[in-house]
């Protein structure tokens, strides 16, 4: 007799992150997203999207697959105007019906920023009150969210596994795990999917316009991000409980990167 899921996921986070890494351990993105969506143990999900460089492959994944999901967009009234451009043309070309557009209160910016140059200073306090706290807030919701983090993207990344838990919050999803460019590539190719219009001009990685750059040839790809500061992550990821803003060493560093 199936077990009744009406109150929700059965088990801690640990306990069900490590049972779904086992029964999809040999999956494909594909497959983990089919059935992994409608599995008890990982609950209620929404994807989380920025609609930067690469996104286009995991909402196109799951505009075909579950065309239902919510999509949450964290619009820090930072980004690229090409950013704000290429989330329309997406939205309407893969048929998202479910975009939900995530903002911090205003007053709450206008009290933190009120001059808008936090980011000059105090990048980690910008990102949490852009995106960090927003993004928290509309994820009490659920259960888990789906992310488009990659192994080959840097250091903070390169042990990332199809599931994560968050703490003892809520479950992370990573489809795209063990993709690397060329996978990206092809799927975009085949698919004939648009590609974000910075891409181009060398941003394979990209945030706020203010703390985002171009990468040269060799960088690392989100060298872009933050550069010439340890900070390679927003803090909206975290690894054993912790928000990952720096890159991952011993437990103290992750500490210290966390605070």
């Amino acid at each position: 007799m199936p077990r009744d899921t009406s109150t929700g996921p059965v088990g801690t986070v640990a306990e069900r992150v490590v049972a779904l890494n086992a029964r999809y351990r040999h999956h494909g993105a594909t497959a983990v997203l089919e059935r992994a969506l409608t599995d008890p143990d990982l609950g209620k999900v929404a994807l989380v999207s920025s609609f930067g460089a690469e996104s286009v492959v995991l909402l196109h994944l799951v505009s075909v697959i579950a065309p239902e999901t919510p999509v949450l967009f964290v619009d820090t009234r930072m980004l690229f105007q090409e950013t704000l451009d290429y989330q329309r043309e997406l939205a309407e070309k893969l048929a998202l019906c479910d975009i939900r557009t995530i903002r911090a209160h205003p007053k709450r910016v206008e009290f933190e920023d009120p001059d808008g140059t936090l980011n000059e200073f105090n990048t980690d306090a910008c990102c949490n009150i852009r995106k960090v706290e927003p993004l928290e807030r509309a994820l009490k919701e659920f259960d888990g969210w789906i992310t488009g983090r990659k192994r080959y993207q840097g250091s903070t990344r390169q042990d990332v596994d199809f599931f994560e838990a968050e703490g003892e919050t809520r479950i992370k999803v990573n489809p795209l795990a063990h993709w690397g460019r060329e996978d990206l590539e092809d799927y975009i190719v085949n698919n004939r999917l648009p590609r974000h219009p910075l891409v181009a001009k060398g941003y394979p990685s990209i945030g706020c316009a203010p703390c985002t750059s171009p990468v040269k040839p060799g960088e690392d790809p989100r060298a872009g991000r933050w550069r010439g500061q340890s900070k390679t992550e927003c803090g909206i990821h975290f690894i054993n409980g912790k928000a990952v803003r720096g890159p991952v060493g011993d437990a103290s560093n992750n500490e210290e990167n966390a605070a």
